[in-house]
């Protein structure tokens, strides 16, 4: 009875024990799951969240739209060679002109009496120099007699030539005039049309500092369009390059151009290559001084990608753009074309299959892992 009474104590402590050591490893337990996910989470937390792109490939031409003037092809004004009063305009503005046409006659008195002066004077040339032939050859005659001295013959000759001397000046000065009186038909020097008329019947007509333009004319059969081409694009700007031209007031409507020329030089103040685009303009329909959009296409020449400037990771060891490949970051260096504001061309560095991650990181560093945001629907 005795051994069975002092046992319940000894079950109890045994018990009691293990319900303590139960309790114990259970807390223990708890406090190793809770530190393993605390530090889950917090490698989870290490890892940044990325979001990637793939690049974009260029296309193998790109047009770009720039602002150009248009001028005639020929524009000259035409000014009087000589004086005198406008007798006549035949020409008005719009008028379409060939080459040669009047466009207006004007009088000129003073000219036709200097003129008349002039063939008077050259009469008078003439018939000395007649004179004197007559006397040369005389004398010349009687030389082979010994009826006139050999300075007598010298002299003859020596008026001869004078005389013919004085008709070549005067009949010089009757071509002069001749001219001068053939100026007072204004002609048109080329064909076009007539854009402006600064005269009119019984206006005075002077040369020098006083003349004025009389008329002006541009040929627009063909017209120039003078484009200023960034520094950029300067390399693909080469005679021969086809390109489109549009208006406000041709809405829809194109017209072909093809680059005639550049300056082949930049300008120093815009940076900018000055080219000429030639376009045929047979019905007149495109005005000089008109402003017009050029498009040309230009060919990138190599195979390029675009990516946003966000993507461009600037750093010590220079252009870089940051790939995930596996969970995995590599830096890859990258030599980039041109400039599109919020994008740019990749010229050398891709292959086109990456995944470039946007707005990198600072910290990031080749092998770092990152995770991979998934892309919003």
């Amino acid at each position: 009875m005795w051994r069975r009474r002092s046992g319940g104590p000894l079950v109890g402590l045994v018990l009691l024990l293990i319900l303590a050591g139960g309790l114990a490893f259970w807390g223990i337990s708890g406090r190793a799951r809770a530190l393993s996910i605390v530090t889950k989470e917090t490698r989870e937390l290490a890892v940044p969240t990325v979001s990637v792109i793939r690049p974009e490939r260029g296309a193998p031409q790109e047009e770009i739209a720039l602002p150009g003037t248009m001028q005639a092809f020929i524009d000259a004004p035409i000014y009087a060679r000589t004086n005198g009063y406008l007798r006549k305009w035949y020409s008005d503005i719009g008028a379409r002109v060939h080459a040669g046409q009047v466009l207006a006659d004007i009088d000129t008195p003073e000219v036709d009496r200097q003129l008349d002066q002039a063939r008077a004077d050259l009469a008078t040339a003439e018939a000395n120099e007649r004179l004197a032939r007559t006397t040369a050859e005389r004398y010349r005659d009687l030389i082979t007699t010994d009826s006139v001295s050999r300075q007598d013959l010298d002299n003859a000759n020596g008026s001869l030539e004078a005389r013919q001397t004085a008709v070549d000046a005067a009949r010089a000065n009757v071509k002069r005039l001749e001219q001068l009186h053939a100026f007072g038909r204004i002609e048109a020097p080329f064909d076009g049309v007539v854009t402006a008329r600064n005269t009119d019947i019984g206006a005075l007509i002077d040369l020098g500092s006083n003349a004025r333009e009389l008329f002006h004319v541009a040929s627009v059969q063909q017209l120039r369009v003078f484009v200023n081409v960034p520094e950029a694009y300067s390399r693909a700007a080469r005679p021969g390059l086809k390109a489109d031209l549009t208006l406000a007031e041709f809405p829809g409507r194109r017209f072909t151009c093809a680059l005639a020329r550049t300056a082949q030089a930049i300008d120093l103040a815009s940076r900018t290559l000055l080219t000429e685009f030639d376009v045929d303009n047979p019905k007149g329909e495109l005005l000089p001084g008109s402003y017009a959009e050029v498009h040309m296409k230009l060919g990138t020449g190599a195979s390029t990608f675009t990516l946003p400037v966000s993507a461009i990771v600037f750093n010590g060891k220079g252009l870089q753009i940051a790939t995930v490949k596996d969970d995995r970051v590599t830096l890859v260096p990258v030599s980039l074309g041109r400039d599109y504001g919020n994008t740019v061309e990749v010229v050398s560095g891709l292959s086109g299959d990456e995944q470039v991650i946007v707005n990198p990181p600072d910290s990031l560093e080749s092998g770092n892992e990152v995770r991979i945001a998934e892309a919003a629907p």
